[in-house]
């Protein structure tokens, strides 16, 4: 590895390590980060030069008297492409805890029979945050799952939750051993501290931390944000096909942590809550877990920043497929089928001739949940809000709504900018999705007259109507 220093205007080489070349890249918070998608990284705590051992990796005593620890994302025997390890030198093991007790789970749920099924389609305004004058709320405390598919012990499915939250995680950490976060802030950023480093992102970022990993999140005010969670794969890049080489996230713009350390202790004990198979554990320790002072492997969280994504777009006709805007996806065993799909809509050129240019009228096979992180949504600019969502269930009927549709029927066409100011994502999936309780009546944040914005659609229908040359 080469190791590298940033002098304020990029990056430079300041010695060898070992034979590998890395590269490192300063955030817009001045915060230190890896670079590259699935990429074998290695890091250490710049305090303790010399912390990753050289050649192997469990020597029989490792140095500055660490720990050696595995991380096993995948099964031992999946195909290289597929493994999925890193291997942590902490001070002290995170096996290093008293036992897990149960704990109260709040609105986190994986019951999925809570209450009927709802095939209809659903809208929620902006989700309410709570005041710090009334309570104090931090990340854990502040999840609340509105739907999901499948199930956590079977290794296969979804959940989508929503977080709001108004104080950080003092001496408490989140450890999900069901699947991958996806973390999608809206309003608020957060620092997200991790057994790898740290990572600060804002909204129009995003970050993924995957099964198993420590992190505890600060916040510096009222706080909001989106969670797609995935049971039994990871997300990846998605194929390009014929597009190429290059296009839509580049692997070159996804950001790492680097190694970051403390070695502390709490004589008051500090929390470790674990999310296992869809209930809510804890447990106490007397250290902080964010003890790694060096680490190397190709298992790690990571964020991007949306504003990099190369938007791939129609520039003859028609409407191109909702799939030429993924950003990263998790696969199913069907080949092109992915338990979950999330899918950006940036700002870009719209150009197509002889073509209704907003999304079309659609059924799918696919569920779709859509949120909006800023600015106002091409195909619903009312009632569509920022903090918000809305779900279209598998083969529930969507499109955009009566103003828009009348609107762009006449728009003269010509080249112009789509969605500036704005960022809508879809977490799209191949599972039946069911709503929770709390989606459906305890946030009390659902728009029941989300029906009424088609009511207004009229009939065209002209029988007598023929082609001009006729």
């Amino acid at each position: 590895m080469v190791r590298w220093r940033s002098d304020g205007e990029g990056w430079r080489d300041i010695g060898r390590l070992s034979s590998t070349p890395a590269r490192m890249r300063w955030g817009s918070q001045k915060q230190l980060y890896l670079t590259g998608f699935g990429n074998e990284f290695a890091s250490e705590d710049p305090r303790c030069p010399g912390a990753l051992p050289e050649g192997q990796n469990n020597p029989q005593v490792c140095p500055y008297g660490l720990y050696a620890e595995q991380l096993s994302g995948s099964a031992f025997t999946c195909p290289r492409p597929a493994n999925k390890r890193s291997w942590l030198y902490r001070i002290l093991p995170s096996v290093c805890h008293k036992p897990f007790t149960s704990m109260d789970h709040g609105n986190l749920t994986d019951n999925w029979d809570e209450v009927e099924p709802d095939p209809n389609q659903l809208r929620w305004h902006p989700f309410i945050i709570p005041k710090a004058s009334d309570k104090k709320v931090d990340f854990a405390m502040g999840l609340h799952t509105v739907c999901g598919a499948g199930d956590a012990k079977a290794r296969n499915g979804i959940a989508i939750h929503i977080y709001t939250c108004n104080t950080s995680m003092i001496d408490r950490c989140f450890r999900n051993s069901d699947g991958d976060f996806l973390i999608v802030p809206q309003q608020g950023e957060i620092l997200v501290t991790t057994e790898f480093g740290k990572m600060m992102v804002e909204p129009k970022e995003i970050c993924v931390i995957q099964q198993g990993m420590h992190f505890s999140v600060d916040v510096y005010g009222e706080t909001r944000g989106y969670i797609l969670e995935v049971y039994g794969a990871h997300f990846e890049l998605p194929d390009l096909g014929p597009i190429g080489a290059n296009g839509l996230a580049n692997p070159r713009d996804f950001l790492a942590p680097v190694a970051w350390y403390e070695d502390r202790t709490v004589s008051t004990g500090y929390t470790v809550i674990n999310k296992y198979q869809g209930k809510l554990f804890s447990a106490q320790q007397e250290h902080s877990p964010f003890n790694v002072v060096a680490w190397h492997g190709n298992y790690t969280p990571y964020k991007y920043d949306l504003d990099n994504f190369m938007v791939i777009n129609s520039v003859a006709f028609d409407h191109a497929d909702p799939s030429i805007f993924t950003l990263l996806t998790a696969k199913s065993t069907r080949p092109g089928v992915a338990i979950a799909d999330f899918v950006i809509f940036p700002p870009r050129w719209g150009v197509a001739d002889r073509t209704f240019r907003p999304p079309y009228y659609h059924r799918n096979c696919m569920s779709e949940f859509m949120g909006l992180i800023k600015g106002h949504y091409e195909a619903k600019e009312e009632g569509f809000q920022p903090g918000g969502g809305s779900l279209h269930s598998i083969m529930t009927p969507h499109g955009p709504d009566a103003e828009c549709f009348e609107k762009n029927s006449s728009a003269i066409l010509k080249p112009e900018r789509v969605a500036e100011g704005t960022m809508a994502f879809m977490f799209e999936s191949s599972f039946s999705m069911a709503v929770t309780k709390w989606g459906l009546d305890t946030c009390q944040c659902l728009d029941k007259s989300y029906y009424k914005c088609w009511e207004q659609l009229k009939s065209h229908f002209n029988p007598n109507w023929r082609p001009c040359n006729m």
